[in-house]
């Protein structure tokens, strides 16, 4: 069936090319359909109007003059910006389509129809302005969409909307923040048969790490129902995070994240248009994706991103009839990409607080003021510059008062939702989905919004005293020495993963457990031993679904270590297996039922001793299942196993020997096992220790508090606890003489070269094979090492 091409185009006839004739998400559209589409992503066919269409509307309905003379006046500020649009919208919806491009619209739908099989098709009517989805401005959610539309009198009616949604409040302003003319603005609508996602789930993809900007990951978030929820921020959504360069690679599964959302609301279909129900309670407990059609998103993402030269924001919906994944818009990422790249500031509470409430944390800033709780728009006028915005939730419209704000909180939201998309491009910390902070928060109350801590974000009571430091990326100078990160958590490795280090010399398993897992290992494998009802219940619930309980363990140690991995890929992640003593082990959920009181725990069960024995053995072949499944499953090839605490030689064969029954045989797939340098027996016996491990790492702090027989936590001995005594030297000295000797590389994690510039430059001169420092000392640390190198090579030359 023909029709006017002047005012419809079908989505396969339009290109990236075509922004001006169809806007941007149109000519996307368009451009996917014809370039992506043989490589096997599926984008669903419709047409669009033309923005010859909307001028031509404009002019035969002779609402040009009218408009232009209605934003005059808001620009001289005779009226206000939500008298003008809601005046420019109203003549908008009340005039009629001229007959040629209502004709051409109708001619489309039909055709539609005809090749869905359906002659009144029900589908998504989106908004396309022509300057939209530049690299440099985002225009997301600044016009509306409108979803199943069924019938050509209600389409046209949509059309019109649409039109009229060029003069939201958020869209009048965001021009005029952006300097874009609105008279070079027209619209395109675009018409899609409508993916039912209704009946199954819907969400957004990012193919970057929207808080760091980290490129090597996809971070795709879903919720049941149609996808609005997931965009407007009204649902809590889950969260998968995949690994960007193994997706080539089908014999790799590099999801390395997943957590699931609340997902108590979702938007299906009603009799007219949409409606929003509550969520089954087995949905809400269920993950939307399972891991084929997150590999699979995260593909096409892959594609998507290689096919536009830049990090895409796509949104995509499942349709519940045919099982089929469909990707229903794309455009340029804005923020973390056009970010400064050799600029990293850095923020560090300095104090402690009472933690009032805690959420997703958007950004890395830290911000305070007061509490001012806005619960919708009839409120915006009261807000005052500077403070804590605290709401249900945010939309479009409120964009002005966001800018207003030094930190934001909602209840709601995801990632990928509308308060934290634009907390990120205006740059302020936000706390989202904290579920209840607009009743926990009081009006006036001062509090410090901290992002600084990780993934989680947490609003504290007061105002707490923070640092911001500034680093400089650019200019820093190459070493001979590897220079490598101690990291504590997966968030902190994703913080940090601009700075220009070699790989993790330490990443902590137990850091992971006790803020990740909470749960004692044994306790999930004998439940029946606690005699703590309120653990009980809370492993109960935390485990339900899972036929093996360990799983749990096993499946979110291995997604903490796959994160921290892929941070550094391909260079070496050393991982230390747990080394929590007995009184930190009995803190953990139903610990106390599997940890004996210790007069000492620095001296007592730990390390290496708990691997083998039988009242542990079965906990460690957990560390050991993650372990395999981050480098045989995941791919990351790069972790290195350390073991710490290994008193004798012997022991560490029987370690190496549960790591074997358990999947993790040294030398296999190239795994390599180190052992801690922190008891004088391993520098003593080294040897003995580098016929069975395939490096060393110094802990500093072990090893001087065991020379020294100093508690490294006594205060009143403080004074005594030196890493650089004559003694601890010696020692170092003696291992790096060994080890060398035997073809063993020698490393250092300990606090030390974090603390003291001159036990860097010792180890330099004593020919250590790598320094491990914390994050913010690292930069310091490249260019003292570079010094000291620069030094002994004219010292050796002279």
């Amino acid at each position: 069936m023909s029709f006017d091409r002047r005012y419809v185009r079908w989505l396969d006839d339009l290109s990236a090319g075509d922004v001006a004739i169809a806007g941007g998400k149109n000519a996307s559209l368009g451009e996917m359909i014809r370039e992506l589409g043989p490589q096997g992503v599926r984008v669903p066919e419709g047409f669009a109007t033309t923005a010859e269409a909307y001028r031509a509307f404009i002019e035969a309905s002779r609402l040009r003059g009218p408009i232009r003379d209605r934003l005059a006046a808001l620009e001289r500020g005779e009226r206000s910006l939500r008298a003008t649009g809601s005046e420019i919208r109203e003549m908008i919806t009340a005039a009629e389509l001229p007959a040629e491009i209502a004709t051409a619209v109708r001619a489309a739908y039909r055709e539609l129809g005809r090749r869905c099989g359906d002659p009144h098709v029900d589908v998504a009517v989106r908004s396309s302005a022509t300057a939209e989805d530049l690299p440099e401005a985002s225009f997301a959610g600044q016009q509306e969409t409108y979803l199943n539309i069924r019938g050509e009198e209600d389409l046209l009616d949509a059309c019109r909307k649409c039109f009229a949604s060029l003069f939201t409040d958020r869209a009048i302003s965001y021009r005029e923040q952006k300097g874009i003319a609105h008279a070079g603005i027209a619209l395109s609508v675009g018409v899609q048969k409508m993916v039912r996602s209704d009946l199954a789930g819907a969400g957004v993809m990012f193919t970057l790490d929207t808080e760091t900007g980290f490129p090597d990951l996809v971070l795709i978030n879903a919720a049941w129902g149609l996808g609005e929820t997931v965009v407007k921020g009204t649902v809590n959504p889950d969260q998968y995070t995949v690994f960007k360069p193994f997706l080539d690679d089908e014999s790799r599964v590099p999801i390395v994240g997943k957590s699931l959302g609340r997902k108590e609301r979702k938007l299906v279909y009603g009799v007219a248009g949409t409606e929003d129900a509550p969520t089954p309670e087995d949905e809400r407990r269920a993950f939307v994706l399972a891991d084929d059609e997150i590999l699979r998103l995260a593909r096409w993402g892959a594609v998507i991103e290689r096919h536009y030269g830049r990090p895409m924001d796509v949104e995509w919906a499942k349709d519940g009839t045919t099982g089929e994944m469909t990707i229903v818009q794309a455009r340029p990422e804005t923020v973390q990409s056009g970010r400064q790249a050799g600029l990293f500031r850095s923020y560090t509470l300095k104090e402690a607080g009472e933690r009032l409430v805690t959420g997703l944390a958007i950004g890395d800033a830290i911000a305070a003021g007061r509490v001012q709780i806005i619960r919708g728009p009839s409120e915006m006028d009261r807000f005052e510059q500077g403070g804590i915005l605290v709401t249900e939730r945010t939309d479009p419209d409120w964009v002005p008062l966001m800018k207003r704000a030094a930190g934001i909180v909602t209840d709601q939201g995801g990632r990928t939702s509308h308060a934290a998309i634009v907390s990120r491009e205006l740059g302020i910390p936000a706390v989202i989905g904290t579920r209840r902070a607009t009743t926990i928060l009081e009006e006036g109350l001062q509090v410090t919004l901290s992002c600084a801590e990780g993934d989680e974000g947490h609003v504290y009571r007061g105002r707490l005293d923070f640092e911001v430091m500034d680093l400089d990326l650019e200019g820093v100078p190459e070493t001979e020495t590897p220079v490598l990160m101690n990291v504590a958590s997966p968030a902190a490795a994703m913080r940090w993963w601009r700075l220009p280090c070699r790989g993790v010399g330490l990443a902590r398993i137990e850091y992971i457990v006790n803020a990740v897992i909470q749960v004692h290992p044994m306790a999930l494998l004998q439940p029946e031993a606690i005699d703590d009802d309120t653990a009980r219940a809370w492993i109960e619930e935390r485990t339900a679904g899972y036929e093996d309980r360990g799983e749990y363990f096993v499946e979110r140690l291995a997604w903490g270590i796959g994160t921290i991995a892929a941070s550094r890929f391909p260079d070496p992640v050393i991982v230390r297996t747990s080394d929590f003593k007995t009184n930190e082990y009995a803190q953990l959920i139903g610990g106390r039922a599997f940890e004996p009181p210790e007069e000492n725990p620095m001296l007592g069960w730990r390390g290496a001793s708990r691997y083998y024995s039988d009242e542990y053995r079965e906990a460690f072949a957990l560390e050991c299942r993650a372990l395999e499944r981050v480098r045989d499953v995941m791919g990351f090839d790069n972790v290195v196993v350390m073991i710490p605490f290994c008193r004798t030689p012997e022991e560490g064969d029987r370690v190496l020997a549960e790591m074997a029954r358990s999947g993790l045989v040294r030398g296999e797939n190239g795994l390599r096992v180190y052992v801690m340098a922190e008891i004088p027996s391993n520098i003593l016996e080294a040897e003995s220790f580098a016929e069975r491990f395939d490096g060393f790492s110094i802990g500093s702090n072990d090893l001087t508090q065991l020379v020294l027989g100093v508690d490294r936590d006594a205060a009143s001995l403080a004074y005594l606890f030196d890493e650089r005594r004559p003694s601890i030297a010696r020692l170092i000295r003696m291992l790096i003489t060994a080890a060398h000797a035997h073809g063993r590389p020698v490393g250092i994690c300990g606090q030390a070269p974090s603390d003291y510039p001159e036990f860097t430059e010792f180890l330099v001169e004593q020919k250590i094979d790598s320094i491990s420092l914390n994050p913010d000392r690292v930069l310091d640390g490249i260019r003292l090492v570079a010094e000291v190198e620069e030094r002994l090579r004219a010292a050796a030359s002279a």
